[in-house]
């Protein structure tokens, strides 16, 4: 049989501690573990998990993998709780609305903004925040809007933007953001493109937007990104798909980007890295107005319309990266 030696062309290096960035393909030996490693290709895949037990779209969902929400969404509206495994209604919205959005975690949340039930109708600026109990409805947003996205960490740290003023089916884009301090709103400068049906990931302070639909009347599929950092926005490179209706996870520099519509419904899934989006695995389901949560490297989507509305919940996991060698 041949050597590691005779195929690679070096022996395998000893380190004290694992390699700050290695190679694919790299083997080394921990001298301080006594452990033989390498570094394999990091490979990202869906799986389904447990539905949700009502199939809706239109919702929010903030959270991670193994702790979310999914709030509100299209006829009947409900908040359901992710413990990781399965799903439990819990306390309702006080105001039932889909198109809306959210910040926040499973047990600190806060929902903005949407279109009243009974889709089509004029958006709301209503502001809710949840405590891991029930809903109380706090001061609303500046401007009404639905088909907005927000983002932040808490229900006391929030980033509201885009969307859509138009009444009923009368399509008017917005780019205008605001900021939440845990009391009340503030306007802050506007996305540099106007948009409705973006998707999001990162925090009030660091964020990262992506997608919708930019043009009013005739709508246009819009793949521009752009980043904020606590002021204002810039733009930053584009999705390879454009696409509306899609979710987001992760941070402002690892972020995921899935499904929407391009259209038609699409189960495309991209990671950005900081500086570009890369194709990776599919959604099993394509869908579009679907809520997502989570990081880059263990995101949860669930909900949408495929058609028709779903309760589907899938799992995204990387596998690979740095991995002990059995000598056994």
């Amino acid at each position: 049989m041949a050597t590691y030696k005779e195929i690679k062309g070096t022996g395998v290096q000893n380190f004290s501690s694992d390699p700050a960035n290695p190679i694919v393909g790299q083997v080394w030996y921990n001298t301080t573990s006594n452990i033989l490693k390498v570094r394999k290709p990091e490979i990202g895949s869906w799986a389904t998990a447990n539905s949700m037990n009502t199939a809706r779209s239109g919702l929010a969902g903030v959270g991670i993998q193994t702790a979310a929400l999914g709030i509100g969404g299209a006829i009947p509206l409900t908040t359901e709780s992710y413990n990781g495994t399965s799903w439990t209604e819990i306390n309702d919205l006080n105001t039932s609305r889909g198109l809306l959005g959210a910040s926040g975690t499973q047990t600190a949340a806060l929902a903005f903004g949407g279109e009243l039930a009974g889709f089509p109708t004029d958006p709301t600026a209503i502001t809710e925040s949840w405590n891991g109990t029930s809903w109380t409805e706090v001061n609303d947003l500046n401007t009404a809007r639905e088909y907005s996205s927000g983002c932040g960490a808490t229900n006391t740290a929030a980033l509201a933007f885009g969307g859509d003023l138009g009444p009923g089916n009368t399509p008017e884009m917005f780019g205008g953001t605001e900021n939440w301090n845990g009391t009340s709103w503030t306007e802050v400068n506007d996305l540099n493109s106007a948009r409705s049906g973006l998707g999001v990931a990162g925090t009030n302070t660091a964020a990262l937007a992506f997608g919708g639909t930019q043009v009013p009347v005739t709508p246009e599929i819009f793949g521009g990104t752009e980043s904020w950092n606590g002021t204002s926005w810039t733009e930053v490179n584009d999705l390879n798909t454009a696409r509306r209706g899609l979710a987001g996870a992760g941070t402002q520099t690892a972020a995921l980007g899935f499904g929407g519509t391009t259209p038609p419904y699409s189960a495309l899934t991209e990671s950005w890295n900081g500086t570009s989006w890369s194709e990776v695995n599919d959604l099993n389901t394509a869908r579009l107005n679907l809520a997502g949560c989570g990081t880059q490297t263990a995101a949860l989507g669930f909900g949408g319309f495929a058609p028709p509305n779903t309760a589907a919940t899938e799992e995204w996991s990387v596998s690979g990266g740095t991995q002990t060698i059995s000598t056994s």
